[in-house]
């Protein structure tokens, strides 16, 4: 069997999905998001101009017909879980459809989640009482539109004990950036590598490899006896990529699951915005006139919580003052007051002043930039504001000095604490 056949019968998928409890961990730093991630973790980013970065997984879940999902938070986690009690506190309640917050709550032994595989050891009283026959574990800080049901119901043909699902990336690309599985020609798991600096090429494509998604399918009774086992290991570091996956490789049926665009064939959107550039580079990406990620598809639409806002407004209409926006996105509850817009993602409530220009930019939430603003190749961060006259990006050194992080590739990042705007901590 190879790593791209399942079955097709929605019946039997219907009930596997039924049958899953999906746990989404959300506790990650993104430390290399540096400035991003100080006040917030990493899956509540902001994300395609209304969108927090967890929607997506909890979005995937819906979508492929799994209605019980618990998340597993712990790093600065208040703006994640404001944002999931407002937009995804909807279900009906009990037993069948939910979506639990499960923090690091020190339930045993007195420690925070102190790795993914602990994180799930911490919950396994939880996860009892909801008695699932699979449990998928999902990373909550991609940005990805993916059916699990083929996933899940690849695992049960096979009758594996883990599945793994992976994505084919560059090898220079994967390198000491993400773990990667060697396979043999039935898609079982040979070898996984946690970041190696010199990944496995896949047989006949030298150029690329395997690279885990952070996305696992488990049957219930032995992800217990994994993690179980995993706790009571001296030296361990309680991560599934480090640890349990190794550990289990050779006695066990692992198999890995390569993620494809289901209509096409080929590689599927999937971005793992953990740095200013990928960040900046995925949200540029959806303003192209036909994006990867096609946010406007009704047949699998993204979710989240959003305050209520007007309609984006533009005024003005005079030669040198005249509020336009183009190829780019503006979010509701935006005024364009006499302000030009080029190749930019605006987030909700952002307002910028007559005679200002924004280019090749990303604006957070709640942004005001004042008259006669030159802002290029820029992110900006929720609820800034920018003095009349400012310029961002022109120029690095300029912008270094002045406390603004400039990166070597030309992009700029300015938060309201580098303008000594102290807000509230849970943006």
């Amino acid at each position: 069997m190879s790593l791209y056949n399942h079955s097709t019968d929605s019946r039997f998928v219907s009930r596997m999905t039924r049958e899953t409890l999906a746990l989404v961990l959300a506790g990650g730093r993104g430390s290399r998001l540096h400035e991003l991630t100080a006040w917030r973790a990493k899956p509540a980013l902001y994300f395609g101009g209304k969108y927090r970065i967890i929607d997506f997984t909890l979005s995937n879940c819906l979508n492929s017909g799994i209605r019980r999902m618990g998340v597993l938070t712990q790093y600065k986690a208040h703006s994640l879980v404001r944002h999931l009690v407002h937009g995804w506190s909807w279900f009906q309640g009990g037993s069948k459809e939910f979506v639990e917050i499960l923090p690091a709550s020190q339930r045993v032994g007195g420690e925070w989640y102190r790795g993914t595989a602990d994180a799930i050891y911490q919950n396994l009283d939880i996860i009892r009482t909801h008695n699932p026959k699979y449990v998928l574990i999902l990373s909550g800080d991609h940005v990805y539109k993916m059916d699990y049901g083929p996933f899940l119901a690849a695992h049960e043909e096979r009758k594996a004990d883990m599945t793994i699902c992976c994505i084919e990336m560059p090898v220079e690309e994967a390198a000491g950036q993400f773990g990667v599985m060697t396979v043999d020609e039935t898609g079982r798991i040979i070898a996984f590598d946690e970041k190696p600096k010199k990944p496995n090429p896949i047989p006949g494509s030298p150029g690329y490899c395997l690279a885990s998604m952070g996305n696992y399918v488990f049957n219930t009774e032995f992800l217990y006896e994994q993690v179980i086992k995993d706790a009571d290991t001296p030296g361990t570091q309680h991560d599934f990529g480090r640890n349990v996956i190794p550990s289990i490789i050779k006695d066990y049926q692992v198999y890995a699951y390569a993620f494809r665009d289901p209509e096409t064939g080929e590689q599927a959107y999937w971005r793992d915005v953990g740095t200013l550039q990928a960040f900046w580079e995925a949200n540029m990406e959806l303003v192209s006139v036909v994006p990867q990620l096609n946010l406007y598809d009704q047949s699998w639409p993204v979710y989240t919580h959003q305050i209520q806002s007007p309609p984006a407004k533009f005024i003005f209409d005079e030669p040198d003052r005249r509020g336009e926006a183009i190829q780019s996105m503006v979010s509701g509850g935006c005024v364009i007051s006499g302000a030009k817009i080029y190749h930019s993602l605006l987030f909700s409530r952002v307002s910028v002043e007559s005679y200002s220009t924004v280019t090749d930019s990303v604006i957070l939430p709640d942004v005001e930039i004042g008259e006669g603003c030159r802002i290029n190749k820029a992110i900006i961060d929720a609820g800034a504001k920018i003095a009349p006259g400012t310029v961002i990006g022109e120029d690095a050194d300029a912008d270094r000095e002045r406390g603004f992080r400039a990166t070597k590739s030309g992009l700029t990042l300015v938060t309201p604490d580098m303008l000594d705007q102290h807000l509230h901590f849970t943006r």
